[in-house]
C-alpha cells in the first residue's frame, strides 16, 4: 500500500485520544481501515497538562490504529483546541504593479498575507487563514483570480489563531512518539469535513462538537466558513453539575449521565426514581429522576444559548438553510436535539460520516467525527497540491513554526 494514499488524523481530546487510518483511493474516495482509541490521561479542557501521562495515551491509541488497520503510522494531522483559540474576519487588498495587469499566484500569496496584517497578542500564532470571497476590480463572486486581469485585488479571510505554547504542548504529545506531523487544523474545522457535506456548506450550517472539556463550533454561510469559536465547557461540566447537585461522586455522576440522563425536561413519569446501589466508598442512594435531566438540560441549554448569541452577532438565522449538524461524544446524549432545536429554532441532525466507507460502527459514532474529518482535510489538501502544483491554495499549510522539533 503506497505510503502517499494513507492519511492517519489524531485527535488528543479531554476525554480519549482518538487515531484513525483511511486509505485514499480512485475518484476521491475513502476508506476507513481502523481506529484507536485510548482513554485520555493529562488533558484538561482540550489541552495537555502532563506531557508524559497525555504522550503514553497517545501512543496507546495509535499503537491500536496500527493494529486494526494493518498499516505503519509515521505521520499524522492533529486537531487542535482550547479556550486560548480566536478566530475573526480580515480582508486583504493589494495593487498589482503598473507594468503589468494580470493576476498571479505571488499576488494572491500576498493578499492573503495583507489580510493578517492585525494585531493579534505577541504570544499568538496564525493556525488558518480562509479564503471566503476574492474580488477584483470591485467584481465580487470571483473564484480564482489567477490569470484574470484587474488593477486591484481584494480578499476576505476567516482567520484563526491561537498561543504558541499552548498549541506546541499537544504537538508534543505526538512527536514524542517518533510521529511526524503533516497539517494541524483547527477541531471545529475538522469536525465539519466529518459532518457537512459541500451541499449543506452552501446552504449554510452550523457544526457544533460538543467534547468532554470543550464546545467548538463553526457556521458556514454560502460554502464558506463565516464563524468558529470555542466554548471552555463541555461534558464533564454537566458530569460536575450532576455531582455537585445531587451530591454524588464524579465517577457516580459521569456514569448516571451516560447510562440514565436525559436533556428533555417534563419527560420523566412523576416520581420516578433511579436507583444507585452500594459502591466502594459509597453507601447508595435514590435520585429522582426529573431532578437528574433538569440539572443536564440547565448546562446543555447554556452551551446552546452561548453558541447562538455569538453566531447571530455575525450572520442571520435564516442564512442557515441547513440548521443545526450536532457531533462529539456528548452529542450521543438523550434528547439533546430537541434541546438544540428549541434554541436555535432550526432543524438539527446528528452528524453522519457521508463519502466514507468502513464499518458504520464507526462511520455512525460521533466520537469518531473529527479524527475521520482530519483525514477528509489532509486528503483534499493532498488533492489541492497535486492539481495545482503547490501549496495552501484555499487553506494556508502551517508555518515552519509548527513543523520543528521541539
Amino acid at each position: 500500500m503506497a505510503k502517499q494514499d494513507i492519511f492517519v488524523g489524531v485527535e488528543v481530546g479531554t476525554t480519549k485520544v482518538c487515531a484513525a487510518v483511511g486509505e485514499s483511493g480512485r475518484e476521491g474516495t475513502l476508506r476507513i481501515l481502523g481506529i484507536g482509541m485510548a482513554p485520555s490521561r493529562g488533558v484538561r479542557k482540550g489541552e495537555i497538562v502532563d506531557l508524559a501521562i497525555a504522550t503514553e495515551c497517545v501512543h496507546d491509541a495509535l499503537a491500536e490504529a496500527e493494529t486494526n488497520s494493518d498499516a505503519e503510522i509515521v505521520s499524522v494531522s492533529v486537531a487542535v483546541t482550547g479556550g486560548h483559540i480566536r478566530s475573526f474576519n480580515s480582508r486583504g487588498e493589494i495593487i498589482i504593479p503598473e507594468d503589468r495587469f494580470e493576476i498571479d499566484e505571488e499576488d494572491v500569496n500576498e493578499v492573503a498575507i495583507k489580510a493578517r496584517e492585525v494585531n493579534i497578542p505577541s504570544e499568538n500564532h496564525f493556525l488558518h487563514s480562509i479564503i471566503q470571497h476574492y474580488f477584483v476590480d470591485g467584481q465580487a463572486g470571483v473564484l480564482n483570480p489567477v490569470g484574470l486581469m484587474g488593477r486591484k485585488l481584494e480578499a476576505d479571510f476567516h482567520i484563526v489563531h491561537g498561543v504558541k505554547t499552548r498549541l506546541q504542548n499537544t504537538l508534543r504529545s505526538i512527536r514524542e512518539n517518533g510521529i511526524e506531523i503533516e497539517e494541524v487544523v483547527v477541531n471545529s474545522l475538522a469536525s465539519a469535513q466529518a459532518a457537512l457535506d459541500q451541499h449543506q456548506k452552501d446552504l449554510g450550517a452550523v457544526v457544533i462538537d460538543i467534547g468532554g472539556g470543550v464546545t467548538d463550533y463553526i457556521v458556514y454561510e454560502g460554502g464558506v466558513v463565516r464563524h468558529s469559536g470555542v466554548l471552555a465547557v463541555g461534558g464533564d461540566h454537566i458530569s460536575n453539575d450532576i455531582s455537585m447537585g445531587l451530591r454524588i461522586p464524579l465517577t457516580r455522576a459521569e456514569r448516571l449521565k451516560c447510562e440514565e440522563g436525559s436533556a428533555k425536561i417534563g419527560s420523566a413519569t412523576p416520581g420516578a426514581m433511579i436507583v444507585l446501589k452500594n459502591d466502594a466508598g459509597f453507601s447508595g442512594k435514590e435520585i429522582e429522576r426529573e431532578m437528574l435531566n433538569t440539572i443536564i438540560h440547565a448546562r446543555v441549554r447554556e452551551i446552546f444559548e452561548l453558541i447562538r448569541r455569538q453566531v447571530e452577532k455575525e450572520i442571520s438565522p435564516h442564512a442557515l438553510g441547513a440548521g443545526v449538524v450536532l457531533t462529539g461524544g456528548c452529542s450521543l446524549m438523550r434528547d439533546i436535539q430537541e434541546v438544540a432545536e428549541s434554541v436555535f429554532d432550526l432543524p438539527v441532525a446528528l452528524t453522519r460520516d457521508a463519502g466514507v466507507s468502513g464499518p458504520k460502527s464507526v462511520l455512525n459514532n460521533p466520537q469518531y467525527s473529527t479524527a475521520i474529518g482530519l483525514i477528509k482535510f489532509a486528503q483534499a489538501q493532498r488533492a489541492e497540491e497535486e492539481e495545482a502544483g503547490l501549496v495552501g491554495s484555499v487553506v494556508e499549510k502551517i508555518s515552519g513554526f509548527f513543523r520543528r522539533r521541539n
